[in-house]
């Protein structure tokens, strides 16, 4: 595996916006707004909101809804005991980290079309602190939208945060900080999927 050292290219991204584990503001029940927004996107009136409930309440910038996957990964996240589901407080928490990225996103929106190109996906990036190639931004553009090659918002969370897993990840692996790592297959294939660190 190529390294952060090498070409310029790499991992030292910090993983903007202040980390993902950060609590709800105030370390506080959900707020007013929340609790509300929470019982209208809980159709079921379970108490518990799942990813299908997230998606259909979440809006992209060009008026797409979000992903399945950045809705399963997003719920995965605050889901503090593994259910599948996240409750109002959790939701709390979920709240501040979409607002965060959004703000972070919106700042690369030059244009405010709701997505963002290649060129600023890029600076996005190396504001994070990761170096990778020209190539590599367009590769991974074209992954999420091969024909407008644009990022939306959620794709841009599902991205910038599977970067800053792998890099954590590789650094674990990289003891002697070179941007290189032996590693085993296995190691490898779970680390892409996500089921180990």
């Amino acid at each position: 595996m190529s390294g952060y050292q090498q070409q310029g290219q790499g991992y030292q991204g910090q993983g903007a916006p202040g980390g993902y584990q950060q609590g709800y503001p105030g370390g506080q029940g959900a707020n007013q707004q929340v609790v509300q927004w929470f019982h209208a996107v809980d159709v079921d009136r379970s108490g518990q909101i799942n990813a299908i409930e997230l998606q259909h309440a979440l809006v992209n910038g060009n008026m797409s809804k979000f992903s399945e996957e950045a809705c399963r990964m997003m719920i995965d996240l605050f889901d503090a005991n593994k259910s599948g589901t996240i409750d109002v407080n959790e939701f709390g928490q979920l709240f501040n980290y979409i607002n965060q990225w959004k703000g972070v996103f919106q700042g690369f929106d030059k244009d405010r079309s709701g997505s963002i190109d290649v060129n600023e996906f890029s600076q996005a990036l190396q504001q994070m602190g990761y170096r990778f190639s020209q190539t590599f931004m367009q590769n991974i553009v074209t992954k999420f939208d091969p024909k407008t090659q644009r990022l939306a918002l959620d794709n841009f969370i599902v991205v910038s945060f599977q970067l800053k897993r792998l890099t954590d990840s590789f650094k674990r692996r990289d003891r002697e900080m070179r941007g290189q790592a032996m590693i085993g297959y296995e190691d490898f294939v779970g680390l892409a999927i996500g089921a180990h660190q």
